[in-house]
């Protein structure tokens, strides 16, 4: 009031007009100079505001140096909102029983763990990455399982997964992937691949819709061995897996749904590899053809799913060049149920490939597999699984057996 109280009418529109405008320090200083100069303000008065602005100014310098901090570091940390952690813990009671006249090897009753974390970030629009960590008694690649024993000793951690994942906006649904990464084909059983296994090396995969049927396809290239045959360090020398799949979703009626497709999994450099020759497979040629196939009914009072999966060795010679699977799934609130039946002939897949569970992991079995898991809380189950197979060779060359397993599992996703 002090102030006001001694300006003209003239000098007080001034400097309102001055303070109301959002000018820079500079021009408020220079306004100020102007008044004192012209006789509206005396000097206490000019020490006064001077001082106001001196403290305006540094208060707005604070404010903006505080705005660029918080910018900086917000881009530095902008990747972790980008950032999935995403990882399971499984307990598992397993026993297995290998049912032969002459001996009882291969018998076992464990418990076991699993563990599995991994991180995916999305570096930018364009391009995921994936880096997952698991435990595992060794490298196999069919099992990231863990056995409770050896007196506490500490347990194994191995690189699980690690890719790139380009999928450009150009071409949506377009997914270039390379490294060490999920199995990028649909397997509708566990015949040819076991659902552990992280293929290494590059796929593109792609999916579209073409009127109401919705069309997926991918293909890949997949290095096993470097220089298996040692003549050298070409990609000629090395044992090699190329793959193609093309399917389509589709529906038949309202209430059903339909997958079909097909798949080509072509060796190269295999007769080299004595790692295909073994748990059960006599050849080292393989070129396997695959049909596959599932429908959906979802018209029911209990949801029910038919799946099935019929795959040729058109390399092997020997006739036991032919595995098959056939079975049902359903879910119906916290309950899950899956049953299956399969007959893999010695050489109709690679059997170091093939599940690890079923026989013992040999080929050369048939027989039952049954599921069945309950929902106790979110992301955490419980469930069993019985798998009742009769193998040509199991644990004992030439020698046929029953190995019936057993496993039960309490699991935990974050």
């Amino acid at each position: 009031m002090r102030l006001v109280s001694t300006l003209t009418g003239a000098s007080l529109t001034g400097m309102m007009l001055a303070l109301s405008t959002p000018a820079s320090a500079a021009v408020d200083a220079k306004l100020l100079e102007m008044l004192r100069a012209n006789g509206s303000i005396n000097q206490a008065q000019y020490n006064e505001l001077q001082g106001d602005l001196a403290k305006e100014t540094k208060e707005k310098a604070d404010q903006k140096a505080q705005s660029e901090r918080m910018s900086s570091f917000e881009q530095k940390v902008a990747w972790a909102a980008k950032t999935q952690i995403k990882g399971d813990v499984r307990l598992r009671y397993e026993d297995v029983n290998v049912d032969n006249p002459n001996s009882r090897s291969g018998n076992q009753d464990r418990e076991r763990v699993r563990a599995r974390v991994g991180f995916y970030s999305e570096i930018n629009p364009q391009v995921d990455a994936g880096v997952r960590v698991a435990t595992g008694s060794s490298a196999d690649a069919r099992s990231t399982n863990q056995s409770l024993d050896n007196y506490f000793e500490k347990k194994s951690l191995w690189l699980d997964l690690a890719y790139l994942d380009w999928h450009p906006t150009a071409l949506p649904n377009l997914h270039l992937i390379g490294g060490k990464m999920l199995q990028p084909w649909v397997s509708m059983g566990d015949i040819i691949w076991d659902s552990d296994i992280n293929p290494e090396g590059v796929a593109v995969t792609y999916k579209t819709n073409l009127g109401p049927a919705e069309v997926f396809g991918s293909a890949g290239h997949y290095n096993l061995k470097d220089n298996v045959d040692g003549d050298g360090v070409q990609y000629k020398h090395d044992a090699q897996l190329y793959h193609g799949q093309l399917g389509t979703k589709f529906n038949v009626a309202d209430t059903v749904k339909m997958t079909v497709g097909g798949s080509l999994y072509a060796y190269d450099n295999d007769e080299e590899s004595a790692a295909l020759r073994s748990l059960g497979n006599t050849t080292d040629q393989f070129n396997l053809v695959e049909g596959f196939g599932q429908v959906d009914f979802t018209g029911f009072a209990i949801p029910l799913s038919a799946y099935g999966q019929y795959v040729k060795n058109t390399q092997s010679t020997d006739g036991k060049d032919i595995g098959w699977l056939a079975g049902l799934k359903s879910k119906l609130g916290a309950w899950s149920l899956d049953y299956n039946y399969r007959d893999v002939q010695r050489n109709a897949v690679v059997s170091l490939f093939t599940d690890s569970d079923f026989g013992n992991g040999f080929t050369g079995s048939r027989g039952h597999k049954f599921k069945v898991g309950y929902e106790i809380d979110k992301n955490f189950a419980l469930g069993a699984t019985y798998l009742m197979a009769k193998t040509d060779y199991s644990n004992l060359p030439n020698s046929d057996a029953d190995v019936d397993t057993l496993q039960v599992d309490l699991e935990a996703k974050f």
